[in-house]
């Protein structure tokens, strides 16, 4: 995630599992898995960073307290209200508002540590979340959607290197809840702003988040780096999500355009015009579409006699 309020905060990924790794599966700790993505990184033309370059003992996680209106939905996590919350999580009323307690790993900063619960992350986890964090340094100044969704795109491709797992696996994955967290984003948004009826509004809100959690449970075969249902089954954890997924169909595009090729991705992620509007930036990888596909065009069918 990009740096932002309260310093930053990190991949999105209550979006993403927190599922523990047995010890015996990492005797050495995540620094020579860290060094492989750095390597790889560098392979798909990222700049260096400084992160993950030491440890902290000292900090267990970063814990982040979310919360919205009971019938409100922010267009991204840079909307929502936020508060510091503790390891025991929020003190917020849950009867006023909907809230989302995040408990993160890593808050991007240039030089953020290997915290606790990164250094007890899954393989898989370390694979995604190292990447993802080193590719805001590639993408700051994009905007938040489309930096988040760029940087989740890119943490699935480059951990899927490191990890030798076969292209596309997790990145599709993440289309599909992209696609369903978009959909019931939209749904649920027209219904705050045309339901004057309160009771109703919230029938209705119970209804869609109920249906909202059938389908992504459905998603098949399960992710092992990230929850394929919301962050949290309301408001707060539908609009944390938004943010990653706003864009990230688009962005998918561009990588099954590069033929599924890493770096052309990455380039075509990084050579965005910086400090631009999200809509200018979203024609900008429309028009790179097309290009990429005159580049790399799909090979045609043979014809039948």
């Amino acid at each position: 995630m990009r740096a932002g309020i309260l310093e930053g905060v990190a991949l999105a990924v209550s979006c993403f599992s927190t599922h523990a790794a047995d010890s015996s599966s990492k005797p050495h700790g995540p620094e020579p898995m860290i060094r492989q993505l750095k390597a790889a990184e560098r392979s798909a033309g990222f700049q260096p960073t400084g992160n993950f370059e030491r440890s902290d003992d000292r900090v267990a996680a970063y814990y982040r307290c979310y919360f919205t209106g009971k019938l409100e939905i922010p267009e991204s996590y840079d909307r929502l209200g936020l508060r510091e919350g503790t390891k025991d999580g929020c003190s917020l009323d849950e009867n006023r508002y909907d809230v989302f307690f995040y408990p993160i790993e890593a808050v991007s900063s240039g030089d953020v540590p290997v915290t606790q619960a990164l250094a007890a992350a899954t393989p898989e986890r370390l694979a995604t979340v190292v990447p993802h964090e080193d590719f805001h340094a590639q993408v700051r100044n994009l905007p938040g959607s489309i930096a988040e969704a760029a940087a989740t795109l890119a943490g699935f491709l480059t951990g899927a290197v490191v990890m030798q797992k076969s292209a596309p696996g997790e990145a599709e994955l993440f289309l599909r809840k992209a696609e369903i967290v978009n959909r019931y984003y939209d749904r649920l948004r027209a219904v705050y702003r045309s339901t004057r009826d309160k009771a109703a509004a919230l029938e209705e809100k119970r209804r869609l988040f109920a249906s909202l959690e059938r389908e992504c449970a459905s998603i098949q075969p399960d992710p092992v780096s990230f929850n394929k249902c919301v962050s949290a089954p309301n408001n707060a954890g539908l609009a944390f999500d938004r943010t990653y997924t706003k864009y990230y169909p688009l962005l998918y595009r561009v990588f099954l355009a590069c033929r599924q090729d890493l770096r052309c991705t990455t380039e075509a992620l990084v050579n965005a015009p910086k400090k631009r509007g999200e809509a200018e930036t979203a024609r900008y990888f429309e028009e790179s579409l097309r290009a990429l596909e005159t580049r790399f065009p799909r090979p045609s069918l043979p014809q039948l006699r």
